[in-house]
């Protein structure tokens, strides 16, 4: 039995594509899926499943419009391993994260892309955004002070920003947290 996490792109923002987390894990369970559990309302899912990652990815992103009212092109999912996000995690530039009073830390995870396409579409602003390439992510910084100030949301109009879903460091610590602890019992 494989312990997937599940990032799903473009669920419960700004009043589109609703989905209660107690009827996706139910969801989840009837298609299969053993020991599901979310983590707040952005789309954070940990299931069991004997199924490869791939499948698993494709099973899912076939499953949820067809247990929620969704918009097909802003949905997708990104199936992560405990090892693969403890790698993320690990490969952070030095000292990402480690400021949260002074900067807005933020992993944006890659679906389907890599860092080399997706870096293509930032536009740092000097002084208030730092993001550097990852493997299958990019880590963005923004100085807190001058957050208005920050190019970060340009990319939200551009066509990879559908292949994007974007996770505070503070959750991805927390996600990897949660994963340890499943590992543990």
């Amino acid at each position: 039995m494989n312990t997937f996490l599940i990032l799903l792109r473009g669920v419960n923002v700004g009043g589109k594509n609703k989905v209660p987390m107690a009827k996706l894990r139910a969801c989840l369970e009837d298609a299969g899926f053993s020991n599901v559990s979310t983590y707040i309302a952005s789309g954070n899912v940990i299931v069991d499943s004997n199924k490869p990652a791939g499948e698993v990815k494709t099973q899912i992103e076939e499953l949820l419009p067809r247990c929620f009212k969704l918009d097909n092109k802003l949905v997708k999912a990104l199936v992560l391993t405990h090892g693969q996000l403890r790698t993320i995690i690990n490969a952070k530039p030095e000292s990402f994260g480690e400021y949260p009073h002074k900067y807005y830390s933020d992993v944006i995870f890659l679906i389907d892309i890599n860092a080399v396409q997706a870096m293509a579409i930032f536009d740092p602003r000097e002084g208030v955004d730092k993001i550097w390439p990852g493997e299958g992510v990019i880590y963005s910084q923004r100085l807190g002070v001058e957050r208005t100030k920050s190019r970060l949301n340009r990319i939200v109009g551009t066509p990879l920003y559908a292949s994007m879903t974007i996770r505070s460091w503070s959750t991805t610590t927390k996600l990897l947290d949660i994963l340890n602890a499943r590992k543990s019992v």
